[in-house]
């Protein structure tokens, strides 16, 4: 018997955690904030990053739940799939509860350690990376063996995690897409998941985001394409060129300095999360584009650099933070004036990205371009393909493993259900194989 315990992301998009009961072992498999949470607080003042804070504006998974249960002292591993903040930002702030090993790629992990370097925090946590593609064993009253599985996303070494139990295979594929030419790292690992549907998937938890969108999520090709199009191909001889994109993107932002070495543009990176993401990328040697870029954080750099674009604003490209119309991102900052950077008209911004689908992004996103518009800016939005995949690679997926359970994740009850349909096609049946969970439930297979 598994006891699945859906502590967050079933009610919303984001802060991500499911915790696995085993016996009398506990895995927890992600440990994500609610990042709308963190924005609106920021919009009216400076936010202490601690666990207490964090849990007053329901930032954090409520794993809490664990504890009155009598589960506390069970958990014997946090297991992070990849490193967006949504499914390892907690982290920090959730783990030293627990006296349990953190596991993640080595991408992942080196992210994780910068941002506690950042926010002078330490874990009592042993932490661990996982070459993707392998193997790790969990220690507990029992030994499970989870394999790490590449698979490809909009960020490096995202790994689906397939959980080996008595009664069969866990798979946790939270955030994932199916990419066979990706501009950065290897496609999915299909030999290892047909291996695992042999086996036998007792319980798929699944990202159902995009569930609803009748299509296949288009390759990161598509996206290089839609930017070399609108780089190369657009009058922007005498015009700024501002791109903003994930920061976590490392492939997006590969294209972005490719074309705009093209147009023989000098390129600058800006933002305190641009720096932290393709840094942990350079260290590892995932990537080698940044080599002689400058990536500015400080505020008396950015200013500096901006001053030197204002004057010469034909001869560069600058990649920025704030594609969603984060406050106090750079292109925020930007459109309020704050910098010391004016747009002129027929300046271009280009979102490489998709509004991240809440209440509040969507907000500070209209905001944003509304400002922009009043400048004269040329704006150019949804240069972009997802990283999640749609209805019909979830279709693929479920046929290809063939799960007992069902259990769809990371949204909403809108976005749950539409996964649910999906999986009523394909012959489950709701409550009996097929499982639509809230935040804060348990479900025992």
């Amino acid at each position: 018997m598994v006891k699945i315990y859906t502590i967050g992301g079933y009610s919303e998009v984001g802060k991500n955690m499911t915790a696995l009961e085993i016996g009398d072992d506990v895995i927890i498999l992600d440990c994500g904030l609610y990042m709308p949470a963190l924005v609106e607080v920021e919009e009216r003042e400076k936010l202490v990053m601690n666990e207490k804070k964090l849990r007053g504006i329901g930032a954090l998974p409520e794993d809490t739940l664990l504890e009155r249960l009598g589960l506390r002292n069970k958990v014997r591993a946090i297991l992070a799939s990849h490193a967006h903040l949504d499914h390892i930002g907690a982290i920090p702030y959730i783990a030293p509860r627990y006296r349990a090993e953190v596991v993640a790629t080595p991408f992942s992990i080196e992210v994780l350690n910068t941002i506690m370097r950042d926010e002078k925090i330490n874990i009592p946590n042993p932490i661990v990376p996982v070459t993707p593609n392998s193997s790790y064993t969990v220690n507990g009253k029992k030994q499970y063996k989870v394999d790490f599985i590449n698979v490809t996303h909009s960020t490096l070494q995202t790994a689906l995690m397939a959980v080996h139990t008595p009664e069969g295979v866990i798979l946790y594929a939270n955030d994932f897409k199916f990419d066979n030419t990706p501009i950065l790292g290897k496609k999915p690992n299909y030999e290892k998941l047909k291996e695992i549907a042999k086996e036998g998937v007792k319980a798929l938890i699944v990202d159902s985001l995009y569930s609803a969108e009748e299509r296949k999520t288009p390759s990161e090709k598509i996206a290089r394409g839609l930017l070399e199009d609108v780089l190369l191909t657009t009058s922007n001889e005498d015009a700024c060129i501002i791109v903003t994109t994930f920061s976590s993107h490392i492939a997006r932002l590969k294209s972005i300095v490719d074309f705009g070495r093209q147009l023989n543009r000098k390129i600058v990176f800006l933002g305190r999360s641009l720096a932290k993401y393709v840094n942990v990328a350079s260290r590892l040697k995932l990537e080698t584009f940044s080599r002689g870029i400058p990536i500015c954080t400080y505020k008396n750099q950015v200013e500096s650099i901006l001053k030197k674009i204002s004057k010469n604003r034909k001869e560069y490209l600058v990649v920025c933070t704030g594609h969603q119309g984060e406050p106090g991102s750079i292109l925020d900052r930007l459109s309020k004036n704050l910098l010391p950077f004016n747009f002129m008209s027929q300046d271009h911004v280009i979102f490489s990205s998709r509004t991240i689908p809440t209440a509040m992004n969507v907000a500070n996103k209209q905001q944003l371009e509304k400002r922009l518009k009043t400048k004269g800016v040329r704006i150019f939005t949804d240069v972009h393909v997802s990283g999640h995949a749609a209805r019909e690679d979830l279709r693929d997926f479920i046929n290809m493993l063939q799960p007992e359970h069902i259990i769809p994740a990371h949204g909403d009850m809108q976005k749950l259900s539409s996964m649910a349909e999906l999986a009523s096609e394909l012959g489950y049946r709701l409550g009996k194989d097929c499982h639509l969970k809230q935040d804060m439930q348990k479900l025992v297979i």
